[in-house]
């Protein structure tokens, strides 16, 4: 085989591994026995070494009336410095419901952010905070493109469970 061939055909079958890659994360939200529970605001990104990379999503109240619902997304304190504060909420494709204690599954192989993700060291990061209740900020570190399957995970102790990022070239 010419090495120019063999060069395009790697290329093809890299680009085509890239694109099947999935990206699975799962989010659980503990069941609190509290007086007062008020569902969490949830914020999921990507940063790197240089900082913020993409949002990938927030949970917030999106349907008080006149965006109440935004004045309380300060309260996620590192996503609001990197990122939330210069947005203009509510964000298509990124601003959705808040979500009642269980396991949340997002598939993420299909945003954008994962689409134009250029190689190398990441961490997939997810804050919560909710109102009378506290705050708590999981972060995990993963390499992309993916090169093999990864069950990767951290485990929160109040106000997030289990989060799983699971990757499959």
């Amino acid at each position: 085989m010419k090495p120019q061939l063999a060069f395009a055909l790697a290329a093809l079958l890299g680009s085509s591994a890239l694109q099947a890659a999935e990206v699975q994360l799962t989010v659980q939200i503990p069941r609190l026995d509290v007086a007062e529970y008020h569902r969490p605001y949830v914020a999921i990104w990507l940063e790197n070494d240089a900082g913020h990379v993409a949002d990938l999503t927030v949970w917030y109240d999106t349907k008080m009336r006149d965006d109440e619902g935004e004045k309380w997304l300060k309260d996620l304190r590192q996503w609001w410095r990197r990122s939330g504060r210069g947005l203009d909420l509510p964000v298509d494709g990124v601003s959705a419901a808040t979500r009642p204690p269980g396991a949340h599954e997002l598939a993420l192989q299909d945003l954008p952010a994962f689409k134009e993700l250029a190689p190398g060291d990441y961490e997939l990061v997810v804050e919560a905070a909710r109102e009378v209740g506290g705050r708590e900020l999981l972060k995990v570190p993963f390499s992309w493109p993916v090169s093999q399957a990864a069950d990767l995970q951290a485990q929160g102790s109040r106000e997030l469970g289990q989060i799983r990022l699971q990757l499959t070239p």
